[in-house]
């Protein structure tokens, strides 16, 4: 009997009654509703959180310290969450979320308590400490209810994040444009300072200049008023002296006048005791008395010259003391005007100190000006905002699946393709033994107990493609490739069965079931097969379905066609080694016959 013979009586076997087409007909639609229904329910499960029922609790109080603007954060989370709609959110009581958690109302429930905006705005204060924000779930509701509640609060938490901190950076940045207008107009004050410095600097220099001058004339002033005070104190000496002289001229004159009268009388009397007569007497006298009267003449010159050389001695002893005075103060006055030149040269040099320090200020503040870029309002806002979510993520990718439903589809693609399999092993017989006792060629048994299965998983494998395809509207990049790949890994799970079939009859069929069990672990179909313990990732790499699902995700997405042929050569290895298992395990039979083999059957 020839292999398609043996196909043919397999098959009319199948639908030899109602009962069996029905059977047969439910077992081949098993893979497309278990694919097709599950990745239908799944398709796009994120687009709908909006249908999931979340309490918002918002219990903020506002900030009330009077140094800052009142602002009630939590009413403008509450606001941006009710607004975006990703959730539906129900705003409540904190008593009428707990219940309504309890209960099973809503799948979590979110709190903004009472001191979140003071907490938000503490950083500036002398207490700072972070806001909460409390997430309340209930596993009993939906274990991943609870992940995806921490996911939403820690998404509030950056928004929230950037909003406080886009408000901080944007007054740190008017602060800092404000710094920069003081900054820029301390640099012209400091110009002009410094122009003034150096005008100061050179009329230190001048003034030093001149009390320099000054010092060297009042040095001289000095010592012509030492000598002019020594010369007056010689001719005020010299004047004591001769109006001491003068004075002792003066009394012998006086004494000579006032003895006058009495030489005169006494003069008189002698000659009359000479016995001159008084005619004679008288004309003595009368020549004595014009000498007399030159005398009396002389006394009054002599006393008027005596006041004069007392006054002129008087003067003198001023005129000393004035030159005495006057080389002291001379003396002084250039001491004075050299300390005075002194400080001014001093002054010259600090000034010139000061002025290039002013010179140093004003080139620093004019370098802290260029340092802090000029801003105006609106880029003020773009910086802000930059400062406070300083990394946008730019999601390119190599390749993209559409939706959740279409990230799955290769992996409950080649899920479905084993379960249609196992499913069709428990109506299609493996090996007919009358077959091996009637014939003697094991690769056409073989292969006949191969193809039956493997068509009828490509026929399973074409209506799941239909289905992702027309239905469900999934995406592929390579539409005859993907087919290609699920009918090829259809053949090599058959190949797979059929040899535990052949070798461990019943029990290969458990194993069949224990095998996918393994494969449906390790394929890394939903999360990435390095999270998995090593002995699973190890299995990962041997077992046939992982690479069903990695060359399905190549050509469904558009990746790399070179890891597709790699994973096909895969699955040949499986397959080739599935069916000279069988075919050995045929050859087998072969050899022990017996009288039930030869029992009438179908294929006869």
């Amino acid at each position: 009997m020839k292999v398609p013979s043996m196909i043919a009586a397999e098959l009319r076997r199948l639908t030899a009654s109602p009962m069996a087409v029905i059977a047969l007909f439910a077992l081949m639609c098993v893979p497309i509703l278990y694919g097709g229904l599950y990745l239908w329910a799944n398709q796009d499960p994120y687009g709908q959180f909006s249908e999931v029922p979340v309490a918002l609790v918002v219990e903020d109080a506002g900030t009330t310290d009077s140094t800052q603007d009142a602002v009630n954060y939590g009413d403008k989370v509450a606001d941006n969450l009710l607004d975006d709609g990703a959730f539906d959110w129900q705003v409540m009581s904190a008593s009428g979320a707990a219940r309504a958690l309890q209960d099973g109302t809503v799948d979590f429930t979110v709190t903004i308590p009472s001191d979140f905006s003071e907490a938000l705005t503490s950083a500036s204060g002398d207490h700072p400490h972070q806001a909460r924000l409390e997430l309340e779930t209930n596993d009993a509701n939906n274990y991943l209810a609870s992940t995806i509640g921490t996911q939403t609060v820690e998404r509030i938490r950056r928004s929230v994040a950037e909003m406080v901190g886009s408000g901080a950076a944007g007054q740190l940045l008017t602060g800092l444009s404000d710094v920069r207008d003081k900054l820029s107009e301390a640099t012209d004050g400091a110009t002009k300072l410094h122009d003034g410095a150096g005008t100061a600097r050179d009329g230190a220099g001048t003034l030093a200049s001149g009390l320099g001058a000054l010092a060297d004339g009042t040095k001289q002033l000095a010592d012509g008023a030492r000598t002019l005070a020594d010369g007056a104190s010689q001719v005020s000496a010299g004047n004591d002296q001769l109006a001491g002289k003068a004075d002792r001229a003066a009394t012998l004159a006086q004494r000579a006048t006032d003895a006058l009268p009495t030489a005169r009388t006494d003069l008189a009397q002698a000659m009359a005791e000479q016995g001159l007569t008084q005619e004679q007497i008288d004309a003595v006298l009368a020549k004595l008395d014009p000498l007399a009267q030159k005398v009396r003449e002389g006394n009054t010159a002599a006393q008027g010259a005596v006041d004069r050389i007392d006054q002129l001695a008087a003067g003198a002893g001023q005129v000393a003391d004035g030159a005495k005075k006057l080389a002291d103060g001379a003396g002084s006055a250039a001491s004075g005007a050299a300390s005075a030149r002194d400080g001014a040269t001093r002054l010259r040099d600090g000034l010139s100190t000061l002025d290039a320090g002013i010179g140093t200020l004003r080139d620093g503040l004019a370098n802290g000006v260029d340092a802090i870029p000029a801003s105006t309002p609106d880029l003020r806002e773009l910086q802000a905002d930059t400062i406070a979510d300083p990394v946008k993520i730019a999601n390119d990718k190599v390749t993209a699946a559409s939706d959740y439903g279409q990230g799955l589809a290769p992996f409950f693609a080649a899920l479905a393709g084993w379960i249609g399999i196992y499913a069709l092993f428990l109506i299609v017989k493996p090996i007919s033994r009358r077959a091996i006792t009637a014939l003697h060629s094991p690769i056409r048994i073989t292969l006949a107990g191969w193809l039956t299965p493997a068509a009828l998983g490509a026929l399973q494998m074409t209506g799941l493609m239909a289905v992702l395809s027309y239905l469900l509207g999934f995406d592929f990049a390579h539409p005859w490739g993907s087919l290609g790949v699920m009918v090829a890994a259809v053949a090599t799970y058959s190949a797979i069965i059929l040899a535990l079939n052949v070798w461990l009859g019943s029990v290969g069929q458990f194993m069949g079931l224990v095998l996918m069990v393994l494969q449906l672990v390790t394929a890394g179909g939903t999360f990435p097969w390095q999270t998995l313990p090593a002995p699973l990732a190890a299995l990962h790499h041997v077992l046939p379905m992982g690479y069903v699902v990695d060359a399905t995700r190549q050509l469904m997405y558009g990746g790399d066609l070179s890891r597709a042929f790699t994973d096909l050569g895969v699955l040949a290895l499986w397959l080739v080694g599935g069916l000279l298992l069988a075919g050995i395990g045929v050859t087998r039979m072969t050899h022990r016959r017996t009288l039930r083999d030869l029992q009438p059957s179908l294929i006869g």
